[in-house]
């Protein structure tokens, strides 16, 4: 019901359109991978999705700003947002077991490889957790998404959306390639990223 209720007021108030560009809305386990300026981002990708892959779909989230009060309840109640430890406690633990986990499961995931939000309209240097989850997990489409006006609907600091129409532009599958380094991959993945802003 929380679920339901939050795709409605995305699409009320700011849109949340999609656009298949280099792929089709299907049922695949996937990994949208996608910029990230604004906390609106999340829910624009995954309410731009349609019903039966967003059932299954999954957003990664910092656990020390998603895991308490009302985020958490949204969170966990309406996106089903598998959340991270961004510093470790303990530098042996692998910050990625609750994705490898997820995926493992069948679910897709919803990740931004920054890291962090970015005022700039291009993403910034992509971190090595998608190539790792990529390389580990071969039959997952890792999809490249450009997600548009979010962060000029609601910038880094803004607690109340401007009314923009914020759009999912959903680009082509993006698939380390044998022998390619891992940053030879990130450069790969960021660039289709951009080439569908």
């Amino acid at each position: 019901m929380l679920a339901r209720l939050l795709v409605f007021l995305a699409r009320l108030l700011f849109g949340a359109y999609p656009r298949w560009i280099g792929t089709r809305p299907e049922p695949r386990q996937r990994i949208y991978f996608a910029n990230h300026g604004s906390h609106l981002d999340t829910v624009t990708l995954w309410a731009a999705l349609p019903p039966e892959p967003r059932r299954r779909t999954r957003p990664v989230a910092a656990k020390d700003y998603w895991g308490g009060g009302l985020r958490a309840v949204i969170a966990h109640r309406a996106l089903n947002a598998v959340l991270i430890e961004r510093q470790r406690k303990n530098p042996e633990d692998d910050p990625l077991a609750p994705l490898h986990d997820a995926l493992a499961q069948g679910d897709s995931l919803i990740l931004f490889p920054e890291g962090t939000r970015t005022p700039d309209e291009t993403p910034g240097r992509f971190k090595s957790g998608l190539y790792h989850l990529a390389l580990a997990h071969p039959e997952v489409e890792p999809v490249a998404v450009y997600l548009d006006n979010a962060r000029r609907s609601l910038p880094k600091g803004s607690l109340l959306p401007v009314p923009l129409i914020c759009t999912a532009r959903f680009g082509p599958v993006v698939r380390p390639e044998a022998g390619e380094s891992k940053d030879d991959y990130l450069l790969r993945a960021r660039a289709a990223v951009m080439e569908l802003a």
